[in-house]
């Protein structure tokens, strides 16, 4: 089917409100639009260009936590969380607990997308995946008394005080299990002749109004995106997130879905998330890019000048890139160092400018590799 014919659903009359009832998805899409073909030709280009760099990066898994866990905390951002990388970081334990329930929305979003991962090796992206992604998600946390891992029997709402002024109204429940197995075959329907990006564009949309739990839809709407282009092999390790373009971009993100329901704007949506998906593969790229840069001047100039403490100085500096916020006690494990060996290393990578000390207190220090983690706290 042509774009310019797509037709997104009905409004249909419930009580005191309009629900929409958005049409099935699994079918062909074609279109003759240069723009359309230019942006997703390019944003292709720049994944293909993040799959080289990583590729380049010895043990590249070492960073993946890192770009999950600022995934984590931008997702959670847009939906009212206020936790920032350097505290997403930290133990529970160590976080000020008028923040602790920030904390855990955001490390519940770690888990659940590494569970997500974890589990592409034995199953695929499916609404059973989905489900028990969100189980996870929504563990201790609000909206965890609002049946975690199930399909909503009730209606939802976005926006507004209430149902009768909200400022979308998904379908009603008894037509949730309907369309989101219209989903799950489009996602893995081999015989339609979509390209990959244009797909999960598709995907995203209609999961997002679809909105088939009663609470944390849109984080895995989010999360949906990375999984599938890891499972298609679009992208050989999970690099790309989305959510920091679509927080930068926030009032353009909602107009854009909500134009696909009220106007069948198929197209704009489409070429919104392909620069969404061209501008963050070419930023997570300098990101990689610059990771290898700090990391092969710092081992040069710093690490292999350590003497005999070389082989305990590369167990910890390797460490910080998966966490660059640590306390002494972490150091002696992570080194096998006694507690007095550790926190001798540590005052030689202050000594050396790698680490930071952050508390200012004498007792329960936390350090950190800030040159570092400013590649992720920094704000594009």
């Amino acid at each position: 089917m042509d774009i310019k014919l797509y037709k997104s659903g009905l409004w249909l009359p419930g009580t005191g409100y309009k629900y929409f009832l958005p049409s099935n998805i699994n079918q062909t899409y074609t279109w003759a639009d240069t723009k359309l073909n230019e942006l997703l030709e390019q944003a292709s280009l720049k994944l293909g260009e993040l799959n080289a760099v990583a590729r380049l990066v010895p043990d590249v898994d070492m960073f993946i936590r890192m770009h999950v866990l600022k995934e984590a905390v931008v997702s959670s951002r847009i939906e009212g969380t206020q936790t920032h990388m350097s505290e997403a970081i930290l133990d529970k334990k160590d976080i000020n607990p008028e923040h602790r329930d920030d904390w855990q929305e955001v490390d519940n979003y770690v888990k659940a997308m590494n569970y997500a991962l974890k589990s592409l090796k034995h199953i695929p992206l499916s609404n059973r995946l989905l489900r028990e992604a969100h189980e996870y998600l929504m563990r201790s946390v609000r909206g965890a008394h609002k049946t975690p891992g199930v399909f909503r029997t009730s209606q939802n709402w976005i926006g507004g005080a209430s149902i009768s002024d909200a400022v979308f109204v998904p379908p009603v429940h008894s037509e949730v299990q309907n369309l989101m197995g219209d989903l799950e075959l489009f996602l893995h329907n081999k015989t339609i002749e979509v390209p990959h990006l244009i797909k999960i564009a598709i995907a995203h949309y209609q999961f997002e109004t679809i909105h088939p739990f009663l609470d944390g839809n849109g984080r895995l709407g989010r999360l949906m995106i990375p999984l599938y282009l890891v499972e298609n092999k679009i992208l050989n390790k999970p690099l790309l997130y989305l959510s920091e373009f679509f927080e930068r971009n926030k009032n353009l993100y909602y107009d854009n879905l909500m134009a696909v329901r009220t106007k069948s704007d198929l197209r704009q949506w489409l070429l919104f998330f392909l620069v969404a998906v061209k501008e963050t593969a070419e930023k997570s790229s300098e990101t990689l890019q610059k990771i290898i840069s700090i990391k092969n001047k710092t081992e040069k100039t710093v690490i292999l000048d350590m003497g005999r403490k070389l082989k305990s100085a590369q167990a910890l500096y390797d460490h910080l890139f998966s966490k660059p916020v640590l306390n002494a006690s972490e150091v002696a494990k992570v080194t096998g160092l006694t507690p007095k060996a550790a926190n001798d290393l540590i005052n030689d990578f202050i000594k050396k400018g790698i680490l930071k000390e952050i508390t200012g207190f004498q007792r329960n220090r936390l350090f950190a590799y800030e040159s570092y983690l400013i590649l992720f706290e920094k704000r594009r």
